[in-house]
């Protein structure tokens, strides 16, 4: 699938979905195409006017009957992907509700030390890839990083009670972060690996919705797989904690 456009499986995912009845979904996505300047903070960097066009073109292609919420991690690129999918939507006829607002939840709040993670991706002589690994391998001191299973709960539990909140059906909420979120939450909610299922493209997303009492996840290279567990083990949680 190499071939497809950026945003081509997602849009194929959520019509899936759709031809198996789902009818309220939350669509964790990638930003879309962006800038790579040498020494900017890589945060700082900005959509490339193809990744503009990419995200206003994923948003044409959204079906109309839902009525759209845009949210997106507190980095402009992410905000902006956000904000021209939602504008896109209501320019075909679609319905939305607000502009995008952005959501801590949605950015690398699980980053603890930025310098010290920016240091030892750069030390790696694999880069990211080597990091992500050893992060989700537990690997990664807890000064640098939260657990990898504590965040990917987290992100979960946010997701879903945005979407118990929508009271519009059928609805979709995009929900616009990084490819570090999802290479975390492909691996933890569906055991889905970088190394054995590819990287993140731009605008690659993870759906998660309710159907017969329980809640799952489901990606353009996964069916859709019961995080129902995942979500009750942080409840439990919270419970101890609380």
């Amino acid at each position: 699938m190499t071939d497809l456009l950026h945003g081509d499986r997602t849009t194929a995912l959520l019509d899936d979905l759709w031809g198996q009845g789902v009818r309220r979904m939350s669509l964790l996505m990638r930003h879309s195409a962006r800038e790579y300047a040498p020494g900017k903070h890589d945060l700082a960097n900005p959509l490339t006017e193809e990744g503009r066009r990419l995200a206003h073109q994923f948003g044409t292609r959204l079906r109309q009957e839902l009525v759209l919420r845009a949210y997106a991690s507190p980095v402009a690129r992410c905000e902006d992907t956000a904000e021209l999918i939602h504008a896109a939507h209501l320019e075909m006829g679609g319905r939305g509700r607000g502009g995008c607002r952005p959501v801590e939840g949605l950015g690398v709040f699980y980053v603890l030390d930025q310098m010290k993670m920016f240091k030892a991706m750069s030390t790696s002589t694999e880069g990211m890839g080597s990091f992500v690994r050893a992060w989700l391998d537990g690997q990664v001191p807890e000064d640098i990083m939260l657990p990898a299973d504590l965040a990917a709960r987290s992100v979960l539990k946010m997701l879903r009670a945005r979407l118990v909140t929508q009271e519009a059906s059928p609805a979709l909420d995009i929900c616009v972060s990084h490819d570090l979120t999802l290479y975390l939450m492909r691996e933890v909610c569906l055991g889905l690996s970088r190394e054995r299922h590819g990287d993140v493209l731009y605008l690659d997303g993870m759906v998660i919705f309710e159907r017969d009492g329980d809640w799952w996840a489901a990606t353009h290279d996964q069916a859709p797989k019961s995080v129902g567990a995942m979500l009750g083990q942080a409840a439990a949680i919270d419970a101890r904690m609380g």
